[in-house]
């Protein structure tokens, strides 16, 4: 397991990010092929993605946990990076949002360095991902 912790600064106020999050329509990834909930209990929710990694297409089973208008917080049962846990926090600032990501990551056959540049990487792409959508939402 590999601790990374990043951070980023959204334009757009919490109250809208939450809007986006929740609108399945707006809020797509490019390395998210595809998501189907399995079973809702609550604000906990079991998901099988299909995603686009290092190695290709793979299917994963999540657990997120959402904590509105907070955060969420996502745990791989299944899949390459079983195991990972991650936790996203907003805290507003007016009409910005700073978000705070912290977790431990696995994936399978990777280095340490390898899991970190990863994971930095792909929180960079989704973060311009969703600022880029949250200008137009």
């Amino acid at each position: 397991m590999v601790y990374v912790r990043d951070d980023g600064v959204f334009d757009a106020s919490i109250e809208k990010i939450w809007k986006y999050i929740q609108d399945p329509e707006s809020h797509q990834h490019e390395s998210i092929l595809s998501q189907k909930v399995l079973e809702q209990k609550g604000n906990t929710m079991k998901i099988r993605a299909e995603i686009a990694g290092p190695q290709g297409k793979a299917e994963e089973t999540w657990q997120m946990r959402m904590d509105p208008p907070f955060g969420f917080e996502l745990q791989v049962l299944e899949g390459p990076t079983k195991g990972s846990k991650q936790s996203h926090t907003y805290v507003p600032m007016g009409n910005k949002t700073k978000v705070i990501v912290v977790g431990d990551f696995h994936r399978q056959g990777a280095s340490d360095e390898e899991i970190r540049k990863g994971t930095l990487g792909y929180f960079e792409q989704v973060f311009n991902e969703d600022n880029a959508a949250l200008k137009d939402f």
